[in-house]
């Protein structure tokens, strides 16, 4: 989004430990994580060929209710031309290239990417940021569906109404009923707009087999700029969380659920208090179970970086304090998924010098004990490494992530137990 470039948050240490005394303490939790549980520990990562050529970003997983595992990706070729692509994991390698999409105007953006979800009937949805009219912050969202794995796929569809060269992203996507498509984003059509408070909105839509557009709706009128949305379907109905903004620009993370009568109104998760006149393009992420709902997100409120995980048992309508799960110095960006016992494991950026973060790893016990974090690779901490993901795929989770020099998407493969054998 606009904001990204104009207040973007460097946080290399300073916000949170600035001595050895003090990393020390935070590392411990500085008063507000659990104790490190060796029962809750992950086994030792091992890097998976990766589909993705040179020049790569933006990974992102899904794994489907028959355990296929599809990674998409971002590919930019020598002649800077950009393609949406994608390949499926089979029999222990990745099977041939498909693209999504090809030699179209892409808004592309280090933080708001292409994402995919498998739908009820077997299909697979996907969409991508496309650019409208000349404006450098006006572009919208389009989504395509696949009938045949990702062989061929739909023309595409845009969800907006609005109509405005405005900004349109960082969408998350889920499979409404058997065949149609739900999605929320950020919306700036109020940007757009005459005498203009610029204020971004989240709406929702779903889409029906034939492209018809249905129930777009708004849900929240005043939200930050440009953090990623979360959703997980719970037992009492869906769940969605993203980063708000109060008329004191207090930037904490809220979920609203979708129940019989609509969308409910938002709700905080935590008081973070996170006082920030701008968007620290640092959104959460959300996994449910039955009536489980964790969410994990990254907050600085009070000059202090911090990755947090709550959890709710009764659908996302009130969630327990929450653990602090960072080594001392993080930088964010997390993803979350549950194991067999709805236990969350999450996965952020650690920063540990100036030029160099970790990719880590973490199990939080119902408890709030804590595993020692599993170092799945080193990277950079710039803004080019964008996110990781996970996804569980079996006995096991998969990550995907990016490195900068050279740039490219690799995936790595984490046992949910230290005795697992890759």
């Amino acid at each position: 989004m606009a904001h990204t470039h104009r207040f973007r948050i460097l946080l290399l240490g300073a916000l949170a430990c600035a001595s050895a005394s003090a990393l020390t303490a935070c590392t411990s939790g500085a008063g507000d994580s659990a104790p490190a549980s060796a029962s809750l520990d992950l086994g030792a990562p091992t890097e998976l060929s990766s589909p993705a050529q040179p020049g790569s970003n933006t990974p992102y997983l899904e794994v489907t209710a028959d355990q296929r595992l599809f990674l998409s990706w971002t590919q930019r070729a020598a002649d800077s031309s950009v393609s949406i692509q994608m390949a499926e994991w089979r029999d222990a390698a990745w099977d041939s290239t498909r693209t999504i999409a090809s030699q179209r105007q892409f808004f592309v953006n280090w933080a708001d990417f292409p994402v995919m979800t498998a739908l009820g009937n077997g299909d697979l949805a996907a969409h991508w940021l496309e650019r409208e009219a000349n404006g450098k912050y006006s572009y919208g969202v389009r989504v395509v569906r696949s009938s045949d794995q990702g062989r061929t796929w739909s023309a595409p569809v845009t969800p907006h109404t609005d109509g405005l060269a405005a900004e349109h992203g960082f969408v998350s996507m889920w499979a409404e009923g058997s065949d149609r498509i739900g999605l929320v984003w950020l919306d700036g059509r109020k940007s757009a707009m005459p005498d203009s408070a610029r204020e971004m909105t989240v709406r929702t839509a779903a889409i029906a087999p034939d492209g018809t557009l249905e129930r777009e709706t708004l849900v929240d009128a005043r939200t930050c700029d440009c953090c990623q949305t979360g959703t997980a379907g719970t037992r009492s109905g869906r769940v969605i969380a993203y980063r708000d903004r109060s008329a004191e620009e207090i930037r904490d993370i809220v979920v609203v659920r979708q129940t019989a009568g609509g969308w409910t109104e938002p709700q905080k998760v935590h008081n973070d208090d996170w006082h920030y006149p701008g968007c620290p393009v640092n959104g959460p992420q959300v996994a449910a179970a039955g009536d489980t709902v964790v969410i994990a997100w990254f907050t600085a409120a009070h000059d202090t970086a911090r990755v947090y995980v709550a959890r709710s048992v009764d659908g996302g309508a009130t969630f327990a304090a929450p653990v602090r799960i960072d080594d001392g110095n993080p930088i964010g960006r997390v993803d979350v998924l549950l194991d067999d016992q709805t236990r969350p494991v999450v996965v952020w950026l650690e920063q540990r010098t100036p030029e160099r973060s970790e990719v880590l790893v973490r199990r939080v016990g119902l408890d709030g004990a804590l595993g020692v974090p599993q170092v799945i690779a080193s990277t950079s901490g710039a803004r080019q490494s964008g996110f990781p993901r996970i996804a569980r795929h079996g006995d096991a989770l998969i990550a995907a992530y990016n490195t900068v020099t050279p740039m490219g998407v690799h995936v790595a493969r984490v046992p949910l137990s230290p005795t697992s054998k890759p």
